[in-house]
């Protein structure tokens, strides 16, 4: 399996979960993840990531090349697909606006085409007044899952080392 992760999976991990300063070990995994093709992300969750001009961007920057993926014409050509879906629901058409411009929606036509599945801390929620990753994930047929869950699908393990 192939995962996208959603900028709240960075975001959180460094603010809640996994420090970049007291659990190294996490976004060591990502980048072996991602070295053996099995993790990525996107560039517009890049760009998020790069607004926050904190530590978790100077990361991303140093380590992160080849996790964020570019926009490409495979990528654009799954864009209809995903706005007739959500069109077709009953979201109030500010939260359709809303989620035409944020990297969920780049997120949800990258994973499309490649098969990945999403992950996201994001769960679902029937509300007219905003999209969630897991509701487009489920009404497009596409696997989504917590970061939790990809940990455990691919067995990561975070173990202290002797303490000498």
């Amino acid at each position: 399996m192939i995962y996208l992760l959603d900028a709240n999976v960075f975001i959180q991990a460094k603010n809640l979960h996994y420090g970049l300063d007291f659990c190294p070990a996490f976004w060591e995994w990502l980048i072996e993840s991602n070295h053996a093709q099995k993790v990525f992300s996107i560039d517009k969750v890049a760009d998020e990531i790069a607004a926050g001009a904190d530590e978790l961007t100077d990361w991303m920057r140093n380590n992160a090349n080849s996790m964020f993926l570019a926009t490409d014409t495979r990528v654009v050509s799954q864009f209809g697909q995903v706005s007739g879906w959500t069109m077709e629901q009953n979201y109030e058409p500010a939260a359709i606006n809303t989620f035409f411009q944020v990297a969920d929606f780049y997120l949800i036509a990258h994973a499309l085409p490649g098969g990945y599945a999403v992950v996201t801390h994001e769960v679902p929620a029937n509300s007219p007044k905003r999209i969630k990753i897991p509701n487009v994930c489920s009404g497009l047929g596409l696997r989504f899952m917590t970061p939790y869950e990809m940990l455990r699908r691919e067995q990561a393990r975070f173990i202290l080392g002797s303490c000498e």
